[in-house]
């Protein structure tokens, strides 16, 4: 039997690196979108501030969490060709992390350009919000949690 406390068990399953990585950029992201309409909606500096820290961070981890997708993709099913849930989990997760990384760059411009946002990017963003939740949705398929 799997003893569930072992630390082996946890960072050595062909696919736990992913499922354990994925909500950091989900969670970073979703925060970073709430203190972005926070800070819009109050004016204050302090939650525009929590909000480009968060949207950086989610896209720094974006990378990781793609690439052990990949990887657990590539360990678990040998490389086989995509199809159904798998397929549209990949694809939902490439058009969320886009709209992840877009969403920080928008930021870091403002910031360091001094150029004002748009009220365009909440659309933006929150459309990113749904990109997430149907990844996470379908990747929640693929996990069995949903079952």
């Amino acid at each position: 039997m799997i003893n569930p406390f072992d630390p082996r068990t946890a960072l050595l399953a062909k696919h736990a690196q992913h499922v354990a990585l994925i909500h950091f950029p989900i969670a970073l992201f979703i925060v970073g979108v709430i203190f972005d309409a926070l800070g819009a909606w109050t004016k204050r500096e302090l939650f525009a501030s929590a909000a480009f820290l968060n949207l950086s961070a989610a896209a720094f981890t974006v990378p990781f969490a793609v690439f052990t997708g990949i990887l657990a993709w590539q360990l678990q099913l040998e490389g086989e060709r995509l199809k159904g849930i798998l397929l549209y989990h990949l694809l939902a997760a490439l058009v969320s992390a886009v709209i992840i990384l877009a969403s920080w760059w928008v930021h870091f411009r403002a910031r360091r350009g001094g150029i004002g946002l748009g009220a365009w990017r909440f659309s933006f963003e929150f459309m990113g919000i749904g990109m997430v939740a149907l990844t996470g949705h379908l990747g929640g398929f693929l996990s069995g949690v949903n079952f």
